[in-house]
C-alpha cells in the first residue's frame, strides 16, 4: 500500500483523453477507476491533439511541475502515453527513440517514476511502421527498467479492436477499444508499479 500522496500525471495525445469513447473514459478513466489507494489520488490526463514525441517531449515538464507534489510526502508518478503522430511528422525511428529516451532521463532525474504506453494499431497500411515504432519504444523503456504496455501486438488483429475502428470511421475506438487498452495496461505491470495490491 502506498503511504504517500499520490499524484499521477498522463501526457499524450487525444488517445490519452478518450476520443471517440461515448462514456468519456478513454483507458486512463478505466484504469483509475480500478486502482484503489490509501489516500486519494489525484490524475491529471494532459493531452495535446496530434502530438509527436518531440512536442510531448518539449512541453510535459514544463505542464507535470505545478501538478506535482513539491516534496517527498509526495509520490510523483509520470504516464507516458504514446501515439502514432509520429509516422505522420516523418519522424525517424532513432529520433522518436531519442525524444523519449529524454523524457524517461529527465523524469528519473527529477524524482518521477515512469511508465509508458505504447501506440495501438491504426491505419491497416501502417501497421508494420506502428509494430516496429512500439518494439522501438519498448527497447527504450526496457533499458531504463521502465514498465512498457504493448498495444499494438494484442490489438492488430482483435476482432473488437477492429470491429470499433471499423464502426467509428475514423482512427480512435469506441468503447470496446479503450476497455481493451485499459486490460492491457492493468495487467502489465499497473499495480506493481504503483506498490498497490494486485486485483482479485
Amino acid at each position: 500500500m502506498t503511504a504517500r500522496s499520490v499524484r499521477i500525471c498522463v501526457v499524450g495525445d487525444e488517445l490519452s483523453v478518450g476520443v471517440g469513447d461515448p462514456r468519456a473514459l478513454g483507458w486512463v478513466g478505466r484504469v483509475m477507476a480500478r486502482s484503489h489507494f490509501d489516500r486519494p489520488a489525484m490524475h491529471f490526463t494532459l493531452a495535446v491533439p496530434g502530438e509527436t514525441t518531440s512536442g510531448l517531449g518539449a512541453r510535459w515538464e514544463a505542464e507535470t511541475g505545478p501538478r506535482f507534489g513539491p516534496d517527498a510526502e509526495y509520490d510523483n508518478r509520470l504516464v507516458v502515453a504514446l501515439g502514432r503522430h509520429d509516422l505522420d511528422a516523418g519522424l525517424s525511428i532513432a529520433r522518436s527513440r531519442l525524444n523519449l529516451a529524454n523524457v524517461l532521463d529527465m523524469a528519473s532525474a527529477n524524482g518521477a517514476a515512469t511508465f509508458v504506453v505504447g501506440p495501438p494499431p491504426g491505419r491497416p497500411e501502417d501497421g508494420d511502421h506502428i509494430a516496429e515504432l512500439s518494439a522501438a519504444f519498448a527497447d527504450v523503456a526496457s533499458r531504463r527498467r521502465v514498465p512498457y504496455v504493448d498495444t499494438y501486438t494484442p490489438l492488430a488483429q482483435h476482432e473488437q479492436w477492429l470491429a470499433d475502428l471499423a464502426q467509428s470511421g475514423t482512427l480512435y475506438p469506441g468503447q470496446a477499444g479503450y476497455g481493451l487498452m485499459a486490460w492491457l495496461v492493468l495487467h502489465t505491470g499497473w499495480h506493481a508499479w504503483l506498490g498497490l495490491p494486485a486485483e482479485d
